[in-house]
């Protein structure tokens, strides 16, 4: 396994607290992204993503507008989303206002297209879930005609039919596109058809369960008449100084995010016992010292045959500080040690 592995971050905009547990605003959160990508580029790091909501929890809804900002205090990194939910958004204006963001960050932007684990957008926009499936469908073969970037004629059942239309602006080299998957196999042969980026969200269990959908990936490409594309890993996660500290810092925000989202979909009570073992080798929280971190990454690196791996660095109410020193122990202590590991 190559050495040269993205590593990446991303973020949903998790609303967080101060130091004397106050709940902060929407917009300082969102400032607090901005300053987050920042210290993300000064420390070397691949990617910063940013993910797309529409409730309370999370101030990130137009997160394109967010990583405008970013790119205007950065130089190197990356740009994207994580995910951008493409079912509840029109494939056109899409195109544009990511073709937009890659021209204002000097080519760094990318998307990662997906249904979104939550539904709110549907009904703020107007679509019924009933057309859960064929939107997303839809809408993603629309959006890939349209990053060939030549006129396009497509009809459907979703949107209005478009004949020879060209859509402005357009970029220097290309947008990179990723598609977001949970774990289906039918997500997985789709994204191969359309010729994305495979990027799994494991957000439970050990990594070594998803080798199978990179197999199944890799073979459908091939079946497709594709050439090889990435595959990358989104996993929540935590740096401290030590397993402690991290653990310590970082389970009163799983905790509340996990019963939040719990009670609107009948979980069972998120408790520490469950948080250690997520934190272990057969769990997909990625929580310690940078030496914990970095041997778990290289693992699901391997395992996986990973190009990529995008640690989510908010979870809940983890404060911005905290975050902060997460983010710099990843670029300068995680990452190269990950490297050393592989090479």
């Amino acid at each position: 396994m190559s050495a040269d592995v993205e590593l990446g971050l991303d973020t949903f905009g998790d609303i967080t607290v101060d130091a004397s547990g106050a709940r902060l605003s929407d917009a300082e959160t969102i400032r607090n992204v901005v300053a987050q990508a920042k210290l993300a580029d000064e420390v070397g790091l691949a990617f910063f993503g940013v993910g797309e909501h529409h409730r309370r929890e999370f101030a990130v809804s137009s997160p394109e507008i967010v990583l405008a900002a970013a790119a205007s205090v950065t130089e190197k990194i990356h740009l994207g989303t994580s995910v951008t939910v493409l079912s509840s958004d029109d494939p056109v204006r899409l195109y544009e206002r990511f073709a937009t963001l890659d021209a204002v960050s000097n080519g760094r932007a990318e998307v990662t297209l997906g249904r979104g684990s939550f539904i709110e957008s549907f009904p703020l926009f107007g679509y019924d879930l009933h057309d859960y499936e064929v939107l997303f469908e839809e809408k993603l073969d629309l959006f890939s005609q349209l990053i060939a970037e030549k006129p396009v004629t497509w009809q459907g059942t979703t949107r209005a039919s478009l004949d020879r239309a060209d859509v402005f602006p357009k970029t220097e080299g290309g947008l990179k596109a990723w598609v977001g998957v949970g774990g289906s196999p039918e997500s997985v042969v789709r994204t191969a058809r359309y010729g994305y980026g495979l990027m799994l969200a494991i957000i439970g269990g050990s990594a070594d369960r998803f080798r199978p959908y990179v197999d199944l990936y890799h073979r459908s490409l091939e079946s497709f008449g594709h050439a090889t594309l990435p595959v990358g890993v989104h996993s929540p996660g935590h740096i401290a100084d030590t397993d402690q500290q991290a653990w310590d810092e970082a389970y009163p925000g799983f905790e509340a995010l996990n019963n939040t989202i719990g009670r609107e979909r009948g979980w069972p009570a998120y408790n520490r016992l469950r948080f250690q073992h997520d934190v272990g080798p057969e769990g997909s929280v990625y929580a310690g010292s940078p030496e914990t971190v970095a041997r778990k990454i290289a693992d699901t690196v391997r395992v996986l045959g990973l190009q990529r791996f995008d640690m989510k660095f908010s979870t809940g109410t983890l404060s911005h500080e905290k975050m902060m020193r997460s983010i710099e122990l990843y670029g300068t202590e995680v990452a190269p040690r990950v490297r050393d590991l592989l090479s």
